[in-house]
This record gives C-alpha cells, sequence and structure tokens, in this order.
C-alpha cells in the first residue's frame, strides 16, 4: 500500500500513516484502550475497515492478549494505549513479553510535544519507565519518521531473539500532515551462521557421551521439526523446559518431561547424572536450575543459543554454539551416531515410572481430567499459580504453540486475556485456559471481550480451592503453617452468576462424581464458557525442588499433613 492508495481516506495524517503502515506489514489485528492523548488514532481508524481492533477492559488485558495472539501464531502482537496510566498499564506486559522474548510492538500516545516535560495532565515518560523492559523504544517527534521508525520497530520486534518494542508518539505529530511513502516491510536479517569448530566439537561431546540429555526451552519452538530429528537420530533422552513445551512430542519414548523446580523426576535426576547436556534455546532460568553449582554437575554443557549473552550467563558452557537453533540442529544431524547405552536407557526408565498421576479429587485430578480432553489442536493456556504447574506436568504436547503460559514473570492476569488472543489468532481451533479463582479476578473483566466480539472458542476452567495455592504451599512447607493473606473463600464471587452477569455460560463440578458431566456440558457448550471446578483447599504440587536446593534434592512427593478440615480453620483465624 502507497500514499496513491490513500487517497479517498483524505489528507495523511502521521495516524494515517501509522494504520497504512501496520497494513503494509500485514498487520490487519490489534488490541487496545483509547484515551485522549491516543484519539487521533483511534479516529483514523474509521478510515481504515480492513483494521480490526479489539477493545479490552483494562490495558493489561489487551496487551497479554496481544502476547497470546504472538505465542500461538507466532507473528508479532501489537496493543495500543494512551498516555499516562494507560501507557504504565502497559508495563506488566511489556515485562512479561520481554522475558518471554515475545515479539510485540507497544503504541502509546502522549500529551503534545511542547507539553512533554511540563507535568501535564496524563503525562508519563513511558521510554523513560520502559526502557529496562524493552528491546527497544522511540519517542516519534517528527511526523515525517513515523512510519519508518513503525516499520523498524516490527522489524526489531521479529528479528534475532524477539521483544517487545515501544513507540510513543505525541498527539501534534498524530496530527500533523505527512506527505511521504509508506514504507514496505524490512526484509529479516541473516541469522549468523554455527561456527563449523564448535559444531564439530559440539558432535565430538555427543559422540562420545554416555549419559547424554538434550533440554530444549522457548527459543527452540520453531526448530521443533529439526531438533525431533535430532534426537531420534543420536538416540537422545528430551527434556522440554516450561516455555518449550511441545518443542518435543511428549508421545515420543524419548521424552523425560519438564525440568526443575516442579520438574519430573526423570528430567532432573537425568539432568544430575548426565555427562553431556545438550541445551539450545534456554537460558537457565533459576527454576530450571536450582543451586546452580548443583545443577548437571557432571556434565559438558553445550549451549546453543541465538543470543551471545545468555551463553555462559549461569551455567558455563563447555561447548558454546550461537546460532538459530533450527540451522545448529540440521548441522549436528550431519554425522549422527547414536549409541546403544543400555544401563543409561534402563535408569532412565526406572526415573519414568516414579511419575505419580493424581487419583483423589483435587486440584491435579480436575486439572488432568480438562487436559486429557484437549485435542492436538486446542490450545491450552494458563494463569500463573499451581494449576499452571499442575497443566505443565499433566498435559501433553505433540506440537510447537499450543502452550501458552508467563514463564519469566510469573504474572497473575496473563491466562485468560491471553486465551482471548490465541483463540483470535487460531478462530479455527479451541482456546482454553486454566486459571485459578485469585488469578481469574485479576483480568475477569475480559469476560465483556468475549461477549462484545461474539468470540466463541475460548473455554476458561477455574480451579477454584479457595486460597493463592502457591504461596500458600511455600506457607505450609517453610514458613510453619502460618497462612498469612492467602485464604479467599470467605470473599470469591460465585464464579457461575459471575459469568451468567456478563451472559457467559457457566458450569460447576464439585466432586469427581460430577466433574465429567460437567466438562461434558462446558465443551459441547457452542459458545465460549466457562467451567467452576471446586477442589479441597489444600493440594500440592509435586516433586518439588524448595528455593536454593539442587535438583537432586527434590521433594518426590507430597509430604502428610493434617486433615483439611483443621487447615481451613487455621486459614479462616489468619
Amino acid at each position: 500500500m502507497g500514499t496513491e492508495a490513500n487517497t479517498a481516506r483524505g489528507d495523511m495524517t502521521g495516524a494515517k500513516a501509522l494504520w497504512a503502515t501496520l497494513a503494509n506489514h500485514g498487520i490487519h489485528t490489534v488490541f487496545g484502550y483509547p484515551g485522549g492523548a491516543i484519539m487521533p488514532v483511534y479516529d483514523a481508524l474509521t478510515f481504515y475497515p480492513e483494521m480490526r481492533h479489539i477493545l479490552a477492559r483494562h490495558e493489561q488485558g489487551a496487551i497479554h492478549a496481544a502476547e497470546g495472539w504472538a505465542k500461538a501464531s507466532g507473528e508479532i502482537g501489537v496493543c495500543l494505549a494512551t498516555s499516562g496510566p494507560g501507557a504504565t498499564n502497559l508495563v506488566t506486559g511489556l515485562a512479561d513479553a520481554m522475558l518471554d522474548s515475545v515479539p510485540l510492538l507497544a503504541i502509546t500516545g502522549n500529551v503534545a510535544s511542547h507539553l512533554m516535560g511540563t507535568d501535564a495532565f496524563q503525562e508519563a515518560d513511558i521510554t523513560g519507565i520502559t526502557m529496562p523492559v524493552t528491546k527497544h523504544n522511540y519517542v516519534v517527534r517528527d511526523v515525517a519518521e513515523l512510519p519508518g521508525v513503525i516499520a523498524e520497530a516490527i522489524r526489531i520486534a521479529r528479528s534475532g531473539r524477539p521483544g517487545p518494542v515501544l513507540v510513543d508518539i505525541p498527539k501534534d505529530v498524530q496530527l500533523a500532515a505527512y506527505s511521504g511513502p509508506i514504507p514496505a516491510p524490512h526484509a529479516r536479517p541473516e541469522m549468523p551462521a554455527p561456527n563449523p569448530d564448535a559444531v564439530a566439537a559440539a558432535r565430538d561431546l555427543l559422540r562420545g557421551a554416555q549419559k547424554p540429555v538434550m533440554m530444549v526451552g522457548g527459543g527452540s519452538v520453531d526448530a521443533a521439526a529439526e531438533l525431533t530429528a535430532l534426537a531420534r537420530a543420536w538416540d537422545i533422552p528430551v527434556i522440554t523446559t516450561l516455555m518449550g513445551l511441545g518443542s518435543f512430542p511428549a508421545s515420543d519414548p524419548l521424552w523425560l518431561g519438564m525440568p526443575g523446580m516442579h520438574g519430573s523426576v526423570a528430567a532432573n535426576r537425568a539432568i544430575s547424572e548426565a555427562d553431556v547436556l545438550l541445551a539450545v534455546g534456554l537460558r537457565f532460568d533459576d527454576r530450571v536450575t536450582g543451586r546452580v553449582n548443583g545443577f548437571a554437575p557432571h556434565a559438558k554443557v553445550i549451549h546453543v543459543d541465538l543470543d551471545a549473552a545468555e551463553i555462559g550467563k549461569i551455567v558455563r558452557a563447555h561447548v558454546p554454539v550461537r546460532g538459530d537453533a533450527a540451522v545448529v540442529a540440521r548441522a549436528l544431524l550431519d554425522g549422527a551416531q547414536p549409541q546403544a547405552r543400555p544401563v543409561w536407557k534402563a535408569q532412565l526408565e526406572v526415573w519414568k515410572a516414579r511419575t505419580a498421576l493424581p487419583e483423589t479429587y483435587g486440584a491435579g485430578y480436575g486439572v488432568k481430567a480438562v487436559v486429557d480432553r484437549l485435542r492436538p489442536d486446542d490450545i491450552l493456556s494458563s494463569d500463573v499459580g499451581q494449576h499452571q504447574m499442575l497443566a505443565a506436568q499433566l498435559a501433553r504436547f505433540e506440537r510447537p504453540r499450543r502452550w501458552v503460559n508467563s514463564g519469566g514473570l510469573g504474572t497473575m492476569g496473563f491466562g485468560f486475556p491471553a486465551a482471548i488472543g490465541a483463540g483470535l489468532a487460531e478462530p479455527g481451533v479451541r482456546s482454553v485456559v486454566i486459571a485459578g479463582d485469585g488469578g481469574f479476578q485479576m483480568t475477569l473483566q475480559e469476560l465483556a471481550t468475549l461477549k462484545m466480539y461474539d468470540i466463541r472458542n475460548v473455554k476458561i476452567c477455574i480451579i477454584n480451592n479457595s486460597f493463592l495455592g502457591m504461596v500458600r504451599q511455600w506457607q505450609e512447607l517453610f514458613h510453619g503453617k502460618r497462612y498469612s493473606e492467602v485464604w479467599l473463600g470467605d470473599s470469591n464471587p460465585d464464579f457461575v452468576k459471575l459469568a451468567g452477569a456478563y451472559r457467559v455460560p457457566a458450569y460447576r463440578a464439585t466432586s469427581a462424581e460430577d466433574l465429567p458431566e460437567a466438562i461434558d456440558a462446558w465443551l459441547n457448550d457452542p459458545d465460549s464458557a466457562l467451567l467452576e471446578v471446586v477442589v479441597p483447599h489444600e493440594h500440592g504440587v509435586f516433586p518439588m525442588v524448595p528455593a536454593g536446593a539442587a535438583l537432586n534434592e527434590m521433594i518426590e512427593t507430597e509430604p502428610p499433613r493434617a486433615p483439611a478440615a483443621r487447615v481451613t480453620e487455621e486459614a479462616s483465624q489468619a
């Protein structure tokens, strides 16, 4: 689309040039919330009917929906907000996207240029505020630069290690006349080729390994096919991190599960005993490593990552390989030499057998009942807490971009709006979200967004244990059962009535006996719907590696505890 194509839309302004640039880059869905300082952009939107704007009910809902769109589709998510409080309400989402490497473009309005720095109404230095949590950010002070800045911001957000970019546009720049071209998309820069000597050294380590393990993270989701072929060719067991779930099919016998604080017994034991660890597209987050000096103590580490700053930052890399995961995987595939390793395989099978599935009614039982009903193409989002870890432990993903969660920042309130974004990105599949009774209440207002846009493929499951469950678990284990400010039971809403107030169908299960029927009704409802699964207050997520412990010091099973009635009484008094 060039300038000539926009003559029917009236005189070109900075605001119109913004929409034209987005359209030229193949972006036709944005999430946002209007306000005074970005009103010219919203006025110009009326001239671009091909653009779909999703009006969230809070700016945080808008940016998490944009994240969900990006995580499910692999394409850039875009959100809009006004100045001051509108812009600052995006900060959590920007930090979330930064830590999870999500390609995101946030566009904010600001007060007129001559008012900037005067503490004008609804003014905030949003570029200063967000500098630590964005890949890059801009203030556009000349309308002639606006389309080029938008194009450059999209390129930066998408290229290399993806991330969020913010563009702040003063109101007078939005209103100013624009007479230049509308830029075409930038060609994506070529990825750096991996060093052949590093690849050869990695191949030599794999060839001589007796206890090898491959661990793949969120940077591997677009290299799933290549990494799967690599693991099978070398016959190497595979661990997928919380962010890498789906990068290797869970049905493959080589899959060991998820590592880290709530990882599987097999994954954590394998890391602790491995002699070679091939780590691809991950940054060795503390929730993955446990105590760093106890992480993979016997292993030579091959660290493959596109971001050179991550290699060796936390865990020493004996063989650093900078490059795109798919390219490196193809290079390592050449000359693959699978080894029998019968002793190692037998040990792994012993550890895999130590995975306990929930058998009694509780949070884990409810989560498993839901994830067992997922179809291969369904998208599963989660909020943050016990239900998130349970979903990660119990769901079985066969391909990437079916799992949407807040990994690095752990943002409560993320799950529901992210599921809306994912559902809009892929309207032909179910977008299921598992949330807790605490986190859901942080962004529940987005129920209105479901109804406003007649979104029918989002299924909300609330695991209601009347507690901030993960905090309660830590208080139980490490703070002498002093349950401080975690009891929600006497103030929670009736979630079924709440959904009804938004005209969203809702169902409830309170026991193992009525759960199957409730799930059937919920999933078979032709509209988006809510399911509340009321579970006992007490439930821990295990295995668990205590803070400061090494992976081989994990607590494999839940310790015995007092009867639930006693804890309910204690909680009520807290």
